[in-house]
């Protein structure tokens, strides 16, 4: 959907794996392989935003002197003092939001009887939660699967997730598992809730 706003899809994606690592420094053939693009697009929208002033060259470092191929000394990092930066690092969160509700939606929608649907980890910044996602009911894991794989790859990263059948979560629940008390004692999220947890 960002695409339209951006005007590419190759610009997008290379906006996204430079505002998730803001001090990071890039090589073109590294940009090209994240954002699993030809070469040539991402040299011509590197062109388009190191004009727009939203990334700027910088001198390669030690760390990365012996990388292979012929653009190595050529890096690229995310202009912080950029005049766009707060304004398009603003509309690129707005957008994950967008694409966590569309992913929500979609489960619920295709994912089969879910009586319990909880977001943590990642989608709420809870660094000590044991997954992501928690689905319990009468489930489909493989469009599941399916889904949540479409949505890692707009995302950039891995979603740990958990799916159980109503016999499962109600023995694991009932004999204290741990697992599950992490899940309810850390900050989450609930979606679909028919055991009217809190």
């Amino acid at each position: 959907m960002l695409e339209h706003f951006f005007g590419s899809k190759t610009r997008l994606k290379l906006l996204k794996i430079f505002f998730r690592s803001p001090e990071q420094n890039f090589f073109v053939r590294e940009l090209a392989r994240l954002a699993e693009t030809q070469l040539h697009a991402v040299r011509r929208e590197i062109s388009n935003l190191e004009r727009m002033n939203l990334i700027m060259q910088v001198t390669a470092d030690e760390a990365k002197s012996n990388e292979v191929g012929t653009e190595r000394s050529k890096y690229y990092q995310l202009n912080g003092r950029s005049l766009l930066f707060a304004e398009i690092k603003a509309l690129l969160d707005k957008g994950e939001l967008m694409e966590e509700k569309q992913l929500i939606d979609e489960i619920v929608l295709k994912g089969g009887d879910i009586k319990l649907f909880i977001l943590t980890g990642i989608f709420n910044g809870e660094k000590n939660a044991n997954t992501d996602l928690l689905l319990v009911g009468k489930l489909k894991p493989a469009v599941i699967m399916k889904i949540i794989k479409m949505y890692e790859k707009d995302l950039g990263k891995a979603i740990r997730y958990t799916l159980m059948d109503e016999k499962e979560f109600k023995d694991r629940r009932e004999m204290g598992d741990k697992f599950l008390y992490n899940i309810f004692e850390v900050k989450h999220n609930l979606v679909v809730n028919e055991y009217n947890l809190s």
